[in-house]
């Protein structure tokens, strides 16, 4: 019996984390985590619930990465700090999991493999990565063969038939693979919506050959710090149109060293200059590098919208977003978008030059290659939400997949494979766990619940003083209001004069219990606000007796 459980990724973009169990055993695809949206106040990143492998710890024998991508490695020190267990990949997968792994004190088991060399992971996996084309070096999907029979993962991929580093996706090996009867096939869902072919990265290293040749003062380029394919063009053109490249945005300067280190970036120390020292440069001369398409806050083309750093954007420049906003993303880069406008910049995005980003992920024709090359004997939809997951699998059915065939699952849910049928056998324990942005704990629900009511409500500071022998109200309720609008914070006398009103109905002989009192004093003030503004904020209580 094979049992399929995916623990994040079906039903959101990113949290990727799949595991198969078989006899006793367990191994994990991929440990994503994923980033907050506005509605997680104070969250840096969320985790997905590891519940199920530390009540299985014993039986996990290994984690297997599919690439290097945050939301397939980044949960890897949370899980790995709790079940230490080795981690395969290829090399430059391990060396950015390493980074993650480094900054936050977690040491692994880390096991370089190669595509098409199969490896072992416990006594019943045999496991062989096959390449594939992503936004990344080194990206592979899996093929494991278990008792119950082959298993194909494709992790995030594209069919580019020209490929930057000219090593496209084997779907040669799927298709061996597919010859020989595959159980079960599960598919990168991420683009299932789009019906055009995924453009070629090709297409981009045209659109930035044409734009660089047109600028006439500075170039910025923003784009994901790790789609090193797109970075490696970038640099090359600097290099062929005579200008300095300076690095904007920590991860940036971080990933291009390391891939510098590793030989998958060959370009001499004389193209780069220090951020520093950009401005010295005529800005004909001059390549700026960033992160911060995504409208991220902190990151460097903010940094450039804003005019803070040595580099200030002038009438003349030209600023490219390679990227296309992630769903959930649209209006912080809409923002970024005006301003940098205000810049005077000429400013480039997908929407006015589509040609200047292309995806990394398989559309509906690449998804149906796919298929048809396997042809398996059941299909799940995974990375994506259920939108994409419910049209990947129209696209199976169009495929010629029966109903019986197509399993549309969701985290948590306990896909059983005995004799080769597939089917829903119950579900395990997941969910999202969100750290702290500036403590790194954990964030509960009851905590995020509250953080939303301050946003939306405010919170009020509740004092009385009371009388130690008699029990007597001396004074009080003094109320201190923050986050309040201007009319509430001018009623907050009327509403204390009306919260004593309510207080003092209780009655003297139950002022001697503390809990007693913090609660009325709480509920009389938010009582009060009710009757006045028809809300209800949170109150801080005070109590004190003289």
């Amino acid at each position: 019996m094979l049992h399929v459980i995916p623990l994040g990724g079906l039903g959101e973009i990113g949290l990727n984390a799949m595991v198969l169990a078989c006899r006793g055993e367990m191994l994990l695809i991929d440990a994503g985590l994923m980033f907050p949206s506005e509605a997680a106040p104070g969250v840096d990143i969320i985790v997905p619930d590891f519940t199920h492998l530390r009540q299985n710890a014993s039986q996990l024998k290994g984690i297997v990465l599919t690439h290097g991508h945050e939301d397939h490695t980044g949960a890897l020190p949370y899980l790995l700090s709790e079940v230490p267990v080795p981690v395969y990949g290829t090399r430059f997968t391990l060396a950015m999991a390493r980074q993650r792994l480094d900054e936050l004190g977690v040491v692994a088991d880390l096991r370089e493999i190669e595509p098409r060399t199969p490896f072992s992971v416990g006594s019943v996996f045999s496991v062989e990565a096959s390449r594939v084309t992503h936004t990344v070096p080194d990206a592979v999907g899996y093929i494991f063969r278990t008792p119950e029979g082959t298993v194909i993962h494709t992790g995030d991929f594209k069919l580019d038939p020209d490929p930057i580093d000219g090593l496209r996706t084997d779907l040669e090996r799927w298709g061996e693979a597919g010859e020989q009867g595959v159980l079960c096939l599960l598919s990168d869902s991420t683009n299932s919506e789009f019906t055009n072919e995924t453009g070629s990265e090709r297409v981009v290293e045209q659109t930035f050959d044409r734009l660089f040749r047109e600028a006439k003062g500075r170039i910025v380029v923003a784009l994901f710090a790790s789609n090193l394919h797109r970075v490696r063009t970038v640099l090359k053109l600097a290099e062929q149109l005579g200008r300095r490249v300076a690095l904007q945005g920590r991860s940036m300067t971080r990933n291009v060293e390391m891939a510098r280190q590793l030989g998958y970036l060959d370009v001499p120390d004389s193209l780069f200059v220090p951020l520093e020292s950009a401005p010295s440069l005529p800005p004909n001369r001059l390549m700026l590098l960033s992160t911060g398409a995504q409208g991220e806050a902190r990151a460097g083309l903010a940094q450039l919208a804003a005019r803070n750093g040595p580099v200030r954007l002038e009438p003349g420049d030209m600023v490219i977003l390679s990227s296309r906003p992630i769903p959930g993303n649209e209006r912080p880069v809409g923002a970024l978008l005006d301003q940098l406008h205000w810049t005077g910049a000429r400013i480039v995005y997908a929407q006015v030059e589509p040609g200047v980003h292309v995806s990394g992920h398989a559309s509906q024709p690449q998804q149906r290659r796919v298929l048809d090359v396997v042809r398996p004997r059941h299909f799940v939809p995974i990375h994506g939400e259920l939108r994409h997951l419910h049209r990947h699998l129209a696209t199976a059915r169009e495929a010629g997949l029966a109903p019986e065939q197509l399993l549309l699952a969701q985290d948590g849910d306990l896909i059983t494979f005995e004799e080769g049928r597939g089917r829903f056998a119950g579900s395990v324990p997941v969910g999202r766990v969100h750290k702290d942005l500036y403590s790194g704990g954990v964030v509960t629900p009851e905590a995020l619940q509250e953080r939303t009511r301050l946003a939306e409500t405010g919170l009020v500071v509740a004092a009385v003083v009371i009388d130690r022998s008699s029990l007597a109200l001396m004074a009080g309720p003094q109320l201190s209001g923050h986050g309040l609008s201007l009319d509430e914070q001018v009623l907050l006398n009327r509403i204390a004069d009306e919260a004593r009103s309510l207080f003092l109905q209780l009655s003297p002989q139950l002022r001697g219990d503390d809990a007693l009192v913090r609660e009325e004093l709480t509920r009389s003030v938010r009582r009060a606000f009710k009757l006045f503004t028809a809300k209800r904020p949170l109150v801080v209580p005070m109590v004190v007796k003289v």
